[in-house]
């Protein structure tokens, strides 16, 4: 059976022009349009209840993209979706992208030939131009975790260079000056804010965030074993460390903990995030709360206003903040 993929490759279009043609929605020229059609039907495509769905502002299912579903934070992101659409009575389709483009392209045309005009989209990988044009053609499309200008009311987004600025000087405060930074290893957006910020805020008390002072790795526990290793390998001398995440957070403290370097009297680790792990590693973990569940329903009524017909407020944004959490695994440098 025909998909929207299928139609855009063959007349060399994106899918969301051919949703533009489905939906009789306007930015397609005529001759685009008839060429569309006219391949819809070589190719015997049938859009029935999708496009019944998008013209009539009703969703008959709510879609979800995330990268996976193993990790803890995006599955306290799906809950947050779920306590939604539980009391709409809105049955969810969940998709994986995986943070790879292709993947999360399809994750995102597989949510439309499902009927959903309505969704919540994790994507990292995509570039702003495509999430624009899905924007501009699906009633309820709406990011979380992204911010992009064009569409800024329809994004949920935390400001991970706060963030990083926060959890240094969080660290600074405790007398902490030889810091090391355990970072994710993947080129999307959110280590390069939190990193961002965290060099702002040494800089802005005369300390250099140099190469040597930052291990990247996969966002994981094996992830923040292998940075740490690698530090520890290389004789870094440090009394506080700042992971990207909780999970690697997590890793490096067991590698600090089976080298016999006490928590948090010789070295202070701080995390991000607070997932269930944080408050059940030992120590427990100090880390900046992200508020994740509370944005997925923000973001899945927005999702669901916005299919049913609401129109989005202009230069409207949702942008959210982590706090601190306060737990046992930093302490005041030894001086």
């Amino acid at each position: 059976m025909a998909t929207i993929k299928d139609i855009a490759q063959e007349a060399g279009v994106s899918s969301a022009t051919v949703s533009r043609v489905i939906n009789n929605g306007p930015k397609v020229g005529e001759a685009t349009r008839n060429r569309v059609k006219k391949i819809m039907a070589d190719l015997g495509y049938r859009p029935n209840a999708n496009a019944r769905a998008l013209v009539t502002q009703r969703s008959a299912s709510f879609g979800i993209v995330l990268p996976e579903l193993s990790d803890p934070f995006f599955a306290t992101m799906a809950h947050g979706i779920e306590s939604v659409t539980r009391k709409k009575n809105v049955q969810i389709l969940m998709s994986t992208g995986s943070i790879e483009k292709a993947t999360e392209l399809k994750a995102i045309e597989t949510l439309l030939e499902h009927r959903c005009n309505a969704m919540v989209v994790h994507s990292k990988a995509l570039d702003d131009a495509t999430l624009i044009d899905f924007a501009n053609t699906i009633p309820g499309f709406v990011l979380i975790n992204r911010y992009i200008e064009e569409i800024a009311n329809r994004c949920v987004w935390l400001d991970n260079i706060a963030g990083g600025e926060t959890m240094a000087r969080y660290i600074l405060k405790q007398g902490h000056k030889k810091l090391v930074v355990v970072s994710s290893k993947y080129q999307i957006n959110d280590p390069v804010d939190r990193i961002a910020g965290i060099e702002q805020e040494l800089n802005a008390n005369g300390i250099d965030l140099s190469p040597n002072m930052i291990e990247y790795s996969t966002p994981d526990q094996e992830g923040g074993e292998v940075a740490m290793q690698n530090f520890l390998a290389k004789g870094a001398e440090f009394t506080a460390v700042l992971a990207y995440n909780d999970a690697m957070a997590s890793g490096a403290m067991t590698m600090l903990l089976d080298h016999s370097i006490d928590i948090p009297n010789e070295v202070s680790v701080i995390g991000y995030d607070d997932v269930l792990l944080a408050k059940y590693c030992r120590p427990k973990l100090t880390t900046l709360r992200y508020p994740i569940e509370m944005m997925a329903v923000k973001a899945t009524e927005l999702a669901l206003q916005y299919a049913a017909g609401i129109q989005p407020e202009p230069g409207k944004t949702f942008k959210y903040a982590p706090t601190i959490v306060k737990r046992e695994s930093v302490s005041k440098a030894n001086q």
